[in-house]
């Protein structure tokens, strides 16, 4: 099958130059090879392109209609080519990330201002998804999700070195229900749980004595798969949460809720940017690298000298979502 653009630079340059000879120097081949490819799309479309004599070459008519109508075609490719230019240069075009909910609505809305303020040529698009998100198979550039649920094949860079969990109650609960003070407790309590959109299955707490695990399948009448809506439950009263502590900072600095049993609690593993290796080179995706960088080292200045970091934390398997 002939491609249908074969031979038309050479077409062109020759009706440009007005010489076989000028158009082989320009396309840097030999007059022969010139004359062969004119001949051939000649012989291809049943029509003669050029008047050719000893001193001078000439558009016939055909060649003439072919010449003006190619001419702002080639100019839209030779501009699209340049444009690719810019996107080696500046960021620009669309960044797509996928998050979870409680963690991109955390993280991203200060990464995403900043970088708006510092690339405006650059469209973002979030999609907060606790559900299993393939980057490539969805479109996305990059997500954000726990160390552990991140896939093996993808490239990391940190956000946080870890993540922070706690068991909390309203104080309202509390003072009807009591207080744990070991895990065993814990039986006596009622749980707000959640399922986990990736696997499907409830939460079991876990927890740790003395550097050993331990798994506590705390009763509970309430089920739910969105953290913002468990925080909202116990604000309430309705039970206690295990929940990352990005989402209850206000609600425990202005007193509805409270932490329980902190001792046996754990820190999860941190919080990464993600994406594929071979899309590492883009200027944007260069520049969300930078900015999340940039955020670490500027909430880890603030943070030195800082001592007695609270405990807390909580597995990965606590948030629904996978990469």
């Amino acid at each position: 099958m002939n491609d249908a653009l074969d031979g038309l630079t050479t077409f062109l340059a020759v009706g440009r130059c007005k010489s076989f000879t000028a158009a082989a120097a320009a396309l840097g081949v030999t007059p022969t090879a010139v004359s062969q490819k004119i001949k051939l799309l000649e012989r291809r479309y049943g029509v003669v392109l050029f008047q050719r004599t000893t001193r001078r070459v000439a558009l016939t008519e055909p060649g003439a209609s072919l010449f003006q109508r190619l001419q702002p075609a080639v100019a839209d490719v030779e501009g699209a080519l340049a444009a690719l230019g810019d996107y080696r240069g500046r960021p620009s075009g669309n960044l797509r990330i996928t998050a979870p909910r409680m963690i991109g609505a955390r993280l991203l809305a200060p990464l995403v201002a900043q970088m708006r303020e510092a690339y405006p040529e650059l469209s973002i698009e979030v999609s907060l998804d606790d559900a299993f998100v393939d980057l490539v198979a969805a479109g996305f550039d990059a997500g954000i999700r726990l160390g552990d649920a991140v896939e093996k094949d993808m490239v990391r860079v940190p956000i946080t070195s870890h993540s922070s969990w706690s068991i909390v109650g309203s104080p309202a609960y509390l003072e009807k229900a009591g207080r744990p003070r070991t895990p065993e407790d814990l039986v006596h309590h009622r749980a707000i749980r959640q399922r986990l959109i990736a696997s499907g299955t409830v939460y079991r707490w876990e927890l740790e004595r003395r550097g050993k695990a331990i798994t506590v399948d705390v009763p509970g009448g309430i089920v739910v798969d969105d953290i913002a809506l468990m925080v909202a439950l116990a604000c309430a009263g309705s039970g206690l949460a295990y929940v990352p502590d990005q989402a209850i900072e206000r609600d425990l600095s202005e007193g509805r809720l409270e932490r329980v049993l902190e001792a046996f609690i754990t820190e999860g593993p941190g919080i990464y940017l993600y994406f594929p290796a071979r899309t590492q080179e883009q200027p944007k995706l260069r520049a969300l690298i930078e900015s999340v960088t940039s955020a670490r080292g500027q909430k880890a200045r603030r943070r030195s000298g800082r001592t007695g970091a609270s405990g807390g934390g909580g597995p990965a398997s606590v948030q629904g979502g996978a990469p």
